[in-house]
């Protein structure tokens, strides 16, 4: 039952646009657009994928902008 339900997560402030398609595309998930913000939807699993993915991207971006 709990693999059929669908969850959503507030997309955090500094997430590029390209990071986002990547996100939607690798881990099947839907973009919704609210009052409130974006918001990724979709099964919780592939959520969690999708945060671990967006948090080294994020990372990543830090670490190149730190050495230049």
């Amino acid at each position: 039952m709990d693999e059929d339900m669908m969850y959503e997560m507030r997309i955090p402030p500094g997430v590029t646009e390209g990071m986002v398609a990547e996100v939607v595309g690798k881990f099947d998930l839907e973009l919704k657009n609210t009052d409130d913000g974006p918001l990724l939807c979709g099964k919780k699993e592939n959520l969690e994928n999708a945060q671990d993915h967006i948090v080294k991207a994020l990372n990543e971006r830090i670490r190149k902008l730190e050495k230049d």
